[in-house]
C-alpha cells in the first residue's frame, strides 16, 4: 500500500505505543505527523512538558517521518482537508471519552475523498500523562510549571485562574473541562488559606504555614501556581518569602500596596486600612525581584487605590513606578458591582505599558465576562475565592439535612459517591518505564515567549 499518512500526537513523551503506531503508519506510506501546538494541548487534557519547536525538533528526528507540521487544534479536519490524506492511524483508547467526538469527525472527513482511518491496539501501561504525572511526583517538572505561566499569558487571549485551598478543590480545578475550556491555573488565596485554618484574614497565618498548602498542591496538581502575599510586610520579609517561594515551584507572588494592619479588600472604607507610600511599595516590589534573579518566579503588584476611595490619578501614577521598580504584571483591584473604573484605568495602562500583563479579580463585578476582559486589556482573571464559597453552604446543606431527617440518605443526591472519592488519590504504581531521556525535559518557553516587564524585570 501507498499513500499519505497523516498522524497527530503531542511529542513531549514518546513511549513504545507511539512507536507503535509510526511503525503501522509506515506500512502505509509516507507519514507525516501533526504535532498539537501549545494552546491545542492545553485545551485538550494537560500542559505540555516542552514548548511546541522542541516538540516538533524531537518528533521529526523519529525514523520513518517523512514530514512534520503543526495540528492548531484539537480537530484533525483542518490539516486532513489541507494534505488530503489516505490514511489516519490512531491508537484504538479514542473510541471513548472526550477524543471520540474527534475520531467521528476524523471518519467523517476521510470519507469526503475516501479516506480510511487505521486504529492501532492501545499499548496498555504507557500513557504520555501518566508518564509526565510520576514525572511531577519527582519535581521534574517544577521549573517547567514556573516558566508555564509566562508561556500560557503568550498563548492565551486571557489566562483563566481559580483559587484552590486545598488538594481536593486544587485537583476540581485541575480537571474542569468544558468543551475544551479549562483553567489555567491556581490561587493561593490568603483569604480561603486563612479562613479552612480557623482564622481570620488579617495576614495572621505565616508564610511557612501556607507553603504546607501550596506543597500539597504541587504534589497532586500540575498547573502553575500564583500565591496571594497580602503586603508581604517589610521589604526583608518580602525578600525571604520570594525566595521560599521560588524553591517551592510557585509561579507568581502577588503584592499588595496596603500597610499596617492587613484587612481584606472587600471591606472597602467601612473599615481602617492604609495604603503604602510609593516608594516603600517599590522597595518590596525590588526586594522580591532581588530574590527572584535567577528564577522565572512573575511578581505582580496589585493596586489598592481604587478599593480604598483615592483617585484614578494615584492608581495610574502607581502602576508606572511599580513597573518601572521591577513589577512583572499589574492587579488593579476594585469592589464596585461595575467595572466601569477598572475599564478606566485598563485604557489609560494600556497606552503607558502596553505590554505589560493586566490582571483583575472580578468578584464582585461578576457579571462582566472574559470576552470583555479581554477586549479592554486584561491578560489574567482571577476567580479568587469560589471554591470555597461553594463548599461552605453544599456542606452547610447536608449537615442540615441528616439532623433534619435523622439518617444520611436524603443528603445523597448532594454527595459524590463514596468510590468517586476514591478515585481522587488512587494508588498507583508509578509509571517510569519505556521513558525517553525523562531528565531531559524542556523547562523554558518557546523563543519570544516571554513579556516585556518593568525596569528591574
Amino acid at each position: 500500500m501507498t499513500g499519505t499518512v497523516y498522524v497527530c500526537m503531542i511529542g513531549d513523551v514518546i513511549h513504545s505505543g507511539h512507536i507503535n503506531v509510526i511503525k503501522r503508519a509506515r506500512t502505509l506510506g509516507q507519514v507525516v505527523v501533526g504535532v498539537l501546538g501549545d494552546s491545542a494541548v492545553a485545551a485538550y487534557k494537560r500542559l505540555s512538558s516542552a514548548p511546541f519547536e522542541q516538540r516538533r525538533q524531537v518528533v521529526e528526528n523519529i525514523a520513518g517521518i517523512a514530514n512534520v507540521i503543526a495540528q492548531e487544534c484539537v480537530s484533525y479536519r483542518p490539516n486532513l482537508l489541507a494534505l488530503r490524506p489516505n490514511y489516519v492511524v490512531h491508537g484504538d483508547d479514542w473510541r471513548v471519552g472526550q477524543l471520540s467526538i474527534v475520531r467521528q469527525e476524523v471518519i467523517e472527513t476521510l470519507k469526503e475523498w475516501g479516506g480510511q482511518l487505521v486504529e492501532v491496539p492501545y499499548t496498555h501501561g504507557n500513557s504520555s500523562t501518566l508518564l509526565c504525572e510520576a514525572l511531577r511526583e519527582e519535581f521534574v517538572l517544577r521549573s517547567t510549571r514556573q516558566q508555564q505561566l509566562r508561556w500560557l499569558i503568550h498563548e492565551n487571549p486571557i489566562v483563566r485562574v481559580i483559587e484552590a485551598h486545598n488538594s481536593v478543590s486544587a485537583v476540581v480545578a485541575e480537571k474542569a473541562n468544558v468543551g475544551g475550556r479549562q483553567f489555567h491555573a491556581l490561587w493561593s488565596s490568603s483569604l480561603t488559606d486563612s479562613l479552612t485554618r480557623g482564622k481570620p484574614d488579617i495576614e495572621i497565618v505565616d508564610t511557612i504555614s501556607r507553603l504546607g498548602t501550596v506543597g500539597e498542591i504541587i504534589e497532586t496538581t500540575s498547573k502553575p501556581i500564583i500565591y496571594d502575599g497580602d503586603t508581604g510586610g517589610s521589604a526583608e520579609r518580602v525578600y525571604y518569602m520570594a525566595r521560599a517561594l521560588q524553591r517551592a515551584g510557585v509561579a507568581a507572588l502577588c503584592l499588595e500596596d496596603k500597610t499596617g494592619p492587613k484587612r481584606n479588600s472587600l471591606l472597602g472604607t467601612t473599615v481602617a486600612q492604609d495604603q503604602a507610600e510609593i516608594g516603600e511599595f517599590c522597595a518590596r516590589i525590588a526586594a522580591a525581584k532581588d530574590a527572584a534573579a535567577d528564577s522565572p518566579l512573575i511578581v505582580i503588584g496589585r493596586i489598592e487605590s481604587l478599593v480604598l476611595g483615592k483617585s484614578m490619578k494615584d492608581a495610574w501614577e502607581r502602576a508606572e513606578a511599580y513597573c518601572s521598580a521591577g513589577a512583572d504584571a499589574i492587579l488593579i483591584h476594585s469592589i464596585r458591582e461595575a467595572p466601569n473604573e477598572i475599564f478606566e484605568f485598563a485604557r489609560s495602562f494600556r497606552t503607558q505599558a502596553p505590554h505589560v500583563p493586566l490582571v483583575v479579580a472580578p468578584t464582585t463585578f461578576n457579571t462582566t465576562y472574559e470576552d470583555e476582559l479581554i477586549e479592554h486589556g486584561f491578560n489574567i482573571v482571577i476567580y479568587a475565592n469560589h471554591l470555597l464559597r461553594a463548599a461552605y453552604p453544599a456542606m452547610t446543606k447536608v449537615a442540615n439535612s441528616i439532623l433534619a431527617n435523622g439518617r444520611s440518605f436524603d443528603c445523597e443526591p448532594d454527595c459524590a459517591r463514596a468510590n468517586e472519592m476514591l478515585t481522587l488519590f488512587p494508588e498507583r504504581n508509578r509509571a517510569t518505564s519505556s521513558l525517553v531521556n525523562p531528565r531531559g525535559l524542556a523547562s523554558r518557553p518557546p523563543n519570544g515567549a516571554g513579556f516585556q516587564t518593568g525596569g528591574r524585570g
